[in-house]
């Protein structure tokens, strides 16, 4: 387990609109991923190194929520209707004054969970930190502008070397006291990087990549069977 790091929020609510046809009936969370689904995966990787998994829903909760239990997750929160940032301000996980992993569903990575938390206690431990990767072509993403680590912009327009990976370190407690409740991560991130409290981690993943499409959720698959070549196929 991480010392000092005991929760973990992945975010699951999206409608996933790139995924079309797929995600008519299926959520974009459900989606076979090798041997299961795109979010078992990722509560299966986060808690060999944190005790308590939180999962937010929206889009197909009734289906998604059953999944979750079978996971055995700590909490299954319905945020439908609204921003993606919501959950920060308005449940009870805005009450947790620690830091907290938060990553998205759609992440497939390799993460050193270890080392992302000592670079955030080596980093003052801000109200939040962004993990950065390396642009992908054919994935988009929002460029991240950083001075010492201190994150200066973030922009989906601009270019720089590198761009957010959905994976953060969020304060929570911290956060409800140090901003007001805006339209999306974009405005908590906006309010953060004013108080100076937004960090870049110094630390990024050995892999990774993002499904938003049909093509992408084929390619990751593929990917991961050419490095780990006694994994079994992918369910169709």
């Amino acid at each position: 387990m991480v010392p000092g790091i005991r929760h973990a929020v992945i975010m699951a609510a999206g409608r996933g609109r790139r995924l079309m046809p797929f995600t008519a009936t299926v959520p974009k969370p459900m989606l076979s991923y090798l041997d299961s689904t795109l979010v078992a995966h990722g509560i299966r990787q986060v808690r060999a190194h944190v005790p308590h998994v939180h999962v937010t829903v929206g889009y197909l909760a009734v289906k998604v929520a059953p999944h979750l239990v079978e996971q055995s997750v700590s909490s299954i929160i319905n945020t439908e209707g609204h921003s993606n940032s919501w959950w920060l301000y308005n449940t009870l996980l805005s009450e947790l004054d620690e830091p907290v992993f938060v990553l998205t569903c759609d992440n497939v990575t390799d993460l050193d969970f270890l080392a992302l938390a000592a670079d955030y206690g080596d980093q003052g431990s801000p109200a939040g930190m962004i993990v950065p990767v390396q642009p992908i072509e054919g994935l988009e993403g929002d460029y991240i502008f950083e001075d010492d680590h201190f994150v200066t912009a973030i922009d989906r327009n601009r270019p720089s070397p590198i761009y957010c990976s959905g994976i953060q370190i969020l304060h929570p407690a911290r956060i409800r006291r140090l901003t007001r409740e805006g339209a999306d991560f974009y405005d908590v991130w906006s309010q953060l990087i004013d108080l100076r409290e937004l960090r870049c981690s110094a630390v990024q993943p050995e892999h990774w990549f993002t499904v938003d499409t049909p093509e992408q959720l084929q390619r990751v698959n593929s990917e991961y069977l050419v490095r780990h070549r006694t994994v079994d196929p992918p369910r169709t």
